[in-house]
């Protein structure tokens, strides 16, 4: 499941919860959180995996470049070394070998760029996930450090104390 579906799940969760009668505190299924929290557990590692998967794909492709450049390369060599033996041949061939390899190396260039333009997409789209996560989750905590501490100033008296119903 996607992360931010369950952070939508969570903000839902506090946010449609029941409050306790005469205060501004909530009540919440822990076990209801917990379970969302533990998704949320599973499914962050999964992205990072999808990254790393992207990452090792990436470099890959890029290996797989240099060898077709590579094999390119040695195959522009071979063709001009069987027609040295004549002049304007020789040339054609060289030209041809320098076109070649210029394609490779464009092409591979290219290659490059595309797969570094996608691995980057797919890191920004992760970081920004995991960004509205850690936001999600400060909200979150804020939320319930707030009500913590609008419940302790609330259980107190104009005098400090407890009120007399609160001390049983």
């Amino acid at each position: 499941m996607d992360v931010l579906v369950l952070i939508d799940k969570l903000d839902d969760l506090v946010h449609n919860a029941k409050a306790v009668p005469l205060t501004d505190q909530v009540r919440i299924d822990r076990e209801e959180i917990y379970d969302i929290l533990d998704q949320m557990r599973a499914t962050i590692p999964e992205e990072i995996k999808q990254a790393r998967w992207i990452v090792k794909e990436r470099q890959e492709m890029l290996a797989e470049a240099k060898r077709e450049v590579d094999r390119l390369l040695a195959e522009a060599r071979e063709q001009a070394v069987r027609e040295a033996s004549q002049t304007e041949i020789v040339k054609i061939a060289e030209r041809q070998a320098d076109e070649i390899v210029d394609d490779a190396r464009r092409g591979a260039r290219e290659m490059k760029l595309e797969m570094e333009d996608w691995a980057d997409n797919q890191l920004a789209s992760l970081e920004v996930n995991l960004e509205r996560f850690l936001t999600a989750v400060r909200r979150g905590r804020e939320r319930l450090h707030e009500r913590s501490q609008e419940s302790v100033v609330a259980g107190l008296g104009a005098n400090g104390d407890m009120a007399d119903d609160e001390r049983f």
